[in-house]
């Protein structure tokens, strides 16, 4: 049972540690998670990885400066096939990023009773950037590895961008007083800021080999700030990283009151998906007449549903594909 609900809920807040060179986020997650899970019925397993991986996409995305959006995929051999999120940008200042999230699974090969992480199993985790038309999309992919999703992004993050990363992460049903059971989520991000020509630390003056750690990058003061800022964040307790009973702003002070926290314009998170029947149909304009005719309903329509937010999209298969005999409005093609 936790307290009254506040207006943090469903924001991410960007802060700096200034005396330690490193930069961060608060997030948290409550009717935005409640409608990404809302609209499957995910076994609890899932329904935790799908929480962590939207949180992970919620506190990445604000860090990007995006024109469009940024999406997380994890793919792997598991039970859990593939969870894949979107952080759509804000299109103006003062509005909400929006977040969608998607999971494919196998339930005959789900363990129920372990931690959600077992049903993992080989694969990448993958991030990519798409600034919208006219600008090249941007990938990185590292492979899954440690005892979490959480984990593997630190790992991307070392990998791909040479930055020492660091996610505590909670999540679960909860119950607001008065309230009914909701999905909740919270987490702090860690990040050293980036220097003007980063490079990789040796070792005996030999190549680092293998998956990088903050140890592989940092030296001096710089990694003895990193791991100061580590250490004080072990401190934290699930119950101050979900609330809603202790505000941000009192968990940076809690935690990093030393390193002179400052803070930044929190960011609203919303729950929204892209799809339309527009891009259904841009979907479908490389098949021909013949194709569209396998994939025609019995009762002589082509449908569609969308993943994310369960959108059902009806229509008529004249209307279809680059051989289409009408537009979709009923004009003549």
């Amino acid at each position: 049972m936790l307290g009254t609900k506040i207006a943090w809920d469903d924001t991410v807040l960007p802060f700096q540690l200034d005396k330690s060179d490193v930069r961060g986020r608060v997030a948290r997650l409550d009717g935005v998670l409640e409608r990404v899970l809302e609209q499957h019925n995910y076994p609890p397993a899932i329904e935790a990885l799908v929480a962590e991986v939207a949180l992970l996409t919620a506190m990445i995305g604000q860090t990007m400066k995006l024109r469009w959006k940024l999406s997380i995929q994890v793919r792997n051999d598991g039970a859990a096939r593939l969870i894949a999120t979107d952080y759509y940008a804000p299109t103006a200042d003062g509005q909400p990023a929006r977040i969608r999230a998607y999971a494919s699974y196998d339930e005959d090969r789900l363990d129920p009773t372990g931690d959600a992480f077992a049903n993992i199993g080989s694969g990448y985790f993958a991030i990519l950037i798409d600034q919208g038309e006219g600008m090249k999309p941007y990938q990185g992919i590292t492979p899954l590895t440690g005892k979490s999703l959480a984990h593997c992004a630190e790992t991307y993050f070392a990998q791909s961008e040479q930055l020492p990363t660091r996610f505590e992460l909670s999540y679960g049903r909860s119950t607001l007083a008065g309230g009914d059971e909701t999905w909740r989520a919270g987490g702090v991000m860690l990040q050293k800021m980036p220097k003007a020509s980063p490079s990789v630390a040796k070792k005996d003056d030999a190549p680092v080999e293998g998956l990088l750690q903050a140890s592989d990058i940092l030296e001096g003061d710089d990694f003895e700030n990193w791991n100061r800022a580590n250490i004080l964040l072990d401190t934290v307790d699930p119950l101050e990283l979900i609330g809603p009973s202790v505000q941000p702003t009192e968990l940076l002070v809690r935690l990093f009151h030393e390193d002179a926290p400052r803070v930044f314009d929190a960011q609203p998170i919303t729950f929204g998906c892209s799809c339309s029947e527009e891009s259904v149909r841009r979907s479908l304009s490389i098949y021909s007449a013949k194709d569209v005719k396998t994939f025609t309903t019995d009762e002589g329509t082509v449908t569609a549903d969308c993943q994310f937010c369960g959108a059902h999209y009806i229509m008529d298969p004249k209307t279809v594909g680059f051989e289409a005999e009408v537009k979709s409005d009923g004009g003549a093609e």
